[in-house]
């Protein structure tokens, strides 16, 4: 019976220690998602071990000892994500031509199953919506939209990395970006509120680290990182908006990197895990759909929708831009070694790179 306890032990063990290791490949970041399931397990090993393990020999302490401890760090690193723990992003309002009302949704290319979301933009009513995964026939269903959402950007592929932004509010300088990869396109655009603000929007879906798509995080963390330097080195400082599937859970080290380098905040924080994938899959959900914003708004609902048919949850949010809001919260700083780490991580030569004999492509542009 101890044999049991301590393979099944060491085994959770190891896999909260693989991630420390910060290898691009993903068998090193595919250990970074399930931390809460890690937790939840160390915890019944812990449970069973205190029934049935037998203490005979001193070895049995150590393995207990080992089990708290791995209990108790990934505690400490989950804690952020309850409401227990602050929040980074305050609650607040504003007057109502200084709100933006925003819905993300990873529709999963091969759902047919449209109606249900056209029902959901229709009571929700938001300002603007962002799609992923989406194909042409998602935005022919979608193409009832346009009456409602004047503005829009279109770019439907049918490599599941499509995607289509419509909105009520004006965009101005819209532009579909190719940063890494030349088939993964983001969305960079202003919105400009009722009031007349120009808020910065980046929209992004990087492909994540796993076999069938790229053996490392290198592309993922590249784009991310990317918009994170851009939105540091704007000289014009205006608020912004990062939305998307990042396919990177909240409490990654890339993930953090990019909170730091851009000063963004995360509405996660303090309130809870607002898991969006898998939705059909009740224990393997980890958070990978966000809404990251600057300093100058505060929160007003942050909300994961009931599933109606991908494998993602939608997510909803409201923010209230309150330029003195930056006073109240405070941004995340980013080290001189945490700038390092980010140049190092943003001229890495992808796969692709490394097949064409170039390195640290930066992509191109398409309006």
């Amino acid at each position: 019976m101890n044999l049991i306890f301590y393979s099944f032990g060491l085994l959770l063990i190891s896999f909260t220690l693989i991630p420390l290791i910060h290898s691009d490949y993903w068998t090193f970041r595919i250990f970074e998602y399930p931390r809460n399931q890690k937790f939840f397990l160390t915890l019944l090993c812990l449970l069973g071990w205190g029934i049935w393990g037998q203490f005979a020999s001193p070895w049995a302490y150590v393995f207990t000892a080992l089990l708290v401890a791995n209990a108790a760090y990934l505690c400490y690193k989950l804690f952020p994500y309850t409401p227990l723990a602050p929040k980074q992003l305050l609650y607040g309002g504003a007057r109502p031509d200084r709100l933006i009302r925003l819905l993300i949704y990873n529709v999963y290319q091969y759902n047919r199953k449209s109606e249900p979301f056209l029902q959901l933009v229709s009571r929700l009513d938001p300002d603007l919506i962002l799609m992923a995964e989406t194909d042409q026939w998602w935005a022919d269903q979608t193409a009832v939209f346009q009456e409602k959402y004047p503005h829009s950007v279109l770019k439907p592929l049918e490599n599941t990395y499509g995607m289509l932004l419509y909105s009520k509010m004006e965009l101005r300088g819209a532009t579909v970006k190719f940063l890494v990869e030349e088939d993964v396109p983001s969305i960079h655009t202003e919105v400009m509120l009722p009031s007349g603000t120009a808020v910065s929007l980046y929209c992004v879906h990087p492909t994540p680290p796993v076999p069938q798509e790229n053996p490392r995080s290198t592309e993922r963390d590249k784009e991310l990182l990317l918009v994170a330097r851009e939105i540091r080195e704007t000289k014009q400082k205006v608020p912004v908006i990062v939305a998307g599937d990042l396919n990177d859970v909240a409490w990654s080290y890339t993930t953090e990197l990019f909170q730091k380098v851009s000063g963004l905040l995360d509405p996660r924080l303090g309130r809870g895990f607002y898991s969006t994938f898998h939705a059909k899959i009740p224990f393997l959900r980890f958070p990978l759909d966000h809404i990251f914003c600057s300093g100058d708004f505060k929160l007003v609902r942050l909300q994961r929708l009931p599933a109606i048919g991908s494998d993602h949850f939608p997510m909803f949010v409201e923010l209230a831009y309150d330029p003195e809001a930056v006073q109240q919260q405070q941004k995340p700083e980013a080290s001189s070694e945490d700038l390092e780490l980010a140049d190092e991580k943003i001229n890495a030569d992808t796969d692709a790179d490394r097949e064409a004999g170039t390195a640290g492509s930066r992509g191109h542009q398409a309006s």
